[in-house]
């Protein structure tokens, strides 16, 4: 097979010799990144706000009084069912584990939900940086003309420090793309865009150039005379952004390169153009995505949180999970990239088994559900019970540091590395105690 490199790659794009003949590059390309030996794993996590009803979606009890309105259905793998709302997703059962067995407690949104994407509760002036930010410091390419991590549509609302940096500083924050509010509809699937990536069209290339340069000989001097965390951060950022732009890496963003098939099948909102463009960044080697689901056609709710219509609300939410999902495990599978791709699907807790008088569900994270597939992970499979009424875990329960350490495994992160904080002491990605979840590690 024809083979080309990424200095290749590069050299002919620079030299206007792909033309016509980009159709032919591109698919060898794919197919050489996704070989690759050295290609390091990546991850998409699925961040579900408000909290996912578990008995709605993959703990369904429909012989209990707290069953609720849904059915089951058999999954690809015989025994597993999960809810009727989900049908692409059972067909894709063989490459997920279902962890039924999550116990936390906390049921706050602001506290689960920095607990959930950090790992630690809030500590004072600790701040503890989101898991997108750990896992991209250490899966980081460093040649890479785009950003090691990248969150699509966010919805912080809820816990504004659960998605920063934290101590590892700017230079480790998310490019975000698009945004997501209170009450906001995603049905706009063309809001997906990174702003100030073109030159203006009074500037041209060469002047460009020329300002770039001025300003590196300006900073240089700053930067020489005031070393530190905060100047160098800055000039990391500025070059990923010029790097982007120089380099053509704001094409990865253009979604119109894609089929309208394809777009279809995504599904033609927030959530599901996210998924393709996850797919369209982790195809170039970006470490980290992280794509919400915070609204669908309908749903005024604060994403998951279904204290009213739960089954309404989570049904119109599983209709845009289902097709995205399903669709980016297809895709990824076809391209030889759902091997290295790990894929993580959470909210911050789940939702009380007994229904309100408002036909819905509370805050509940005594036992609730996460689901991991692709990468590192061991398909197939249900890990953890709940007993009958959904009330309680009755097997292998799974505490968040263990979870985040099943995530490290998978992803070949050493979850007992540790990083210096902001208040001067060392800090572990995992709580020293955690314990990794060997069953569903491949």
């Amino acid at each position: 097979m024809l083979k080309a490199t990424r200095r290749d790659w590069m050299s002919m794009t620079a030299g206007g010799l792909m033309g016509a003949s980009m159709s032919r590059w591109m698919p060898l390309l794919a197919a050489d990144t996704a070989a690759a030996v050295e290609r390091k794993r990546s991850c998409i996590l699925l961040w579900m706000p408000g909290g996912p009803s578990q008995m709605d979606t993959f703990d369904l009890k429909p012989e209990h009084k707290n069953g609720g309105e849904f059915s089951e259905i058999e999954t690809s793998v015989p025994g597993i069912r999960i809810s009727e709302h989900l049908p692409q997703l059972a067909k894709q059962m063989d490459e997920c584990a279902i962890v039924r067995s999550m116990s936390t407690k906390e049921g706050d949104h602001g506290r689960a939900t920095y607990l959930m994407r950090t790992g630690y509760l809030p500590q004072g002036p600790l701040r503890h940086p989101t898991m997108g930010s750990l896992f991209s410091k250490e899966l980081a390419q460093t040649e890479s003309d785009l950003p090691n991590f990248i969150s699509v549509a966010p919805y912080r609302f809820l816990s504004p420090a659960a998605f920063g940096p934290g101590y590892l500083g700017p230079q480790f924050a998310p490019l975000v793309v698009g945004s997501a509010q209170p009450g906001q509809n995603d049905d706009d699937e063309n809001s997906l865009q990174v702003e100030n990536l073109k030159l203006s069209d009074a500037v041209n290339t060469a002047q460009a150039g020329a300002r770039l340069q001025l300003l590196e000989e300006i900073e240089s001097g700053f930067r020489a005379q005031r070393p530190g965390v905060a100047v160098n951060s800055h000039k990391a950022a500025y070059d990923q952004a010029v790097r982007m732009m120089q380099a053509g890496g704001a094409a990865a963003f253009d979604l119109s390169e894609e089929s309208d098939e394809t777009r279809d099948q995504y599904g033609r909102n927030h959530f599901g153009q996210g998924c393709l463009l996850a797919r369209r960044l982790v195809q170039r080697g970006v470490p980290f995505v992280e794509v919400s689901l915070s609204s669908a056609a309908g749903n005024a709710a604060l994403g998951w949180d279904s204290h009213q219509n739960n089954f309404e609300t989570v049904k119109d939410l599983s209709e845009v999970l289902d097709a995205a999902w399903a669709t980016l495990m297809t895709d990824l599978k076809q391209r030889g990239l759902l091997d290295s791709t790990l894929i993580v699907w959470m909210g911050e807790f789940g939702r009380t088994p007994v229904i309100n008088p408002n036909a819905g569900r509370d805050h509940f994270p005594a036992a609730w559900s996460t689901v991991l597939a692709g990468g590192g992970i061991k398909g197939g499979q249900v890990y953890g019970k709940t007993g009958e009424d959904g009330m309680q875990v009755a097997e292998k329960p799974v505490t968040t540091p263990d979870l985040l350490a099943t995530i490290c495994e998978a992803l070949g992160v050493d979850p007992q590395k540790q990083n210096m904080s902001n208040v001067g002491r060392p800090v572990r990605i995992v709580d020293p105690e955690a314990k990794p979840i060997q069953e569903v590690l491949a």
